[in-house]
């Protein structure tokens, strides 16, 4: 069975995005991050997206700016196969995307059940809550930025149970960011 991780970028009071969808926080000009960007990049697998996310990063990994700021992240960006979950895209124009409108549960209860590489949800925070909340997350990562927000998009926004996590590795990077990766606890 396939694992499905949830990766997000966040601050040490819990926003993945400021005010109006920011993420100028979230960049980092760090060696030891940088090179671990790239190694998640690197990686394989397949990548999750909403709506929203999806149409952030199709709007910016496939420019000459990206191409410009981080070749080895775009490229991999842009070449790893994607599915976005919508209800309301009439197409996914990104190159390896497919557009998904079935049940979110379901398709990925079944997209799980086959062969292949892991399967990663970047950001996407409504899908995320759904899908945590079906049981099928088999592991969070999540980077803390050492910045606070005050207000701005919750990384666990819409979750209505409570979600028991173990914690089974961390890392503390040089530019002050931390790397905490979670399992679902028993």
């Amino acid at each position: 069975m396939r694992n499905l991780v949830a990766f997000f970028q966040a601050t040490l009071d819990g926003y993945v995005a400021g005010p109006g969808g920011d993420l100028g926080w979230a960049h980092s000009d760090d060696p030891e991050f940088q090179e671990f960007v790239q190694g998640n990049a690197r990686s394989g697998g397949m990548l999750l997206f909403g709506r929203r996310t999806y149409q952030m990063m199709s709007g910016f990994w496939p420019t000459p700016m990206a191409m410009e700021r981080d070749p080895i992240v775009a490229e991999r960006m842009n070449a790893l196969p994607k599915v976005v979950f919508s209800r309301t895209l009439d197409e996914a124009t990104w190159n390896n995307t497919t557009l998904v409108k079935g049940d979110l549960a379901t398709e990925v209860r079944a997209m799980k059940s086959r062969p292949g590489e892991h399967m990663a949800i970047l950001g996407s925070v409504s899908i995320v809550a759904q899908l945590a909340q079906a049981g099928l997350i088999d592991e969070y990562q999540v980077v803390v930025n050492p910045i606070v927000l005050g207000s701005g998009l919750r990384m666990f926004e819409g979750i209505e149970t409570r979600l028991h996590l173990k914690l089974v590795s961390e890392r503390t990077f040089r530019n002050g960011n931390v790397l905490l990766i979670y399992n679902p606890a028993p």
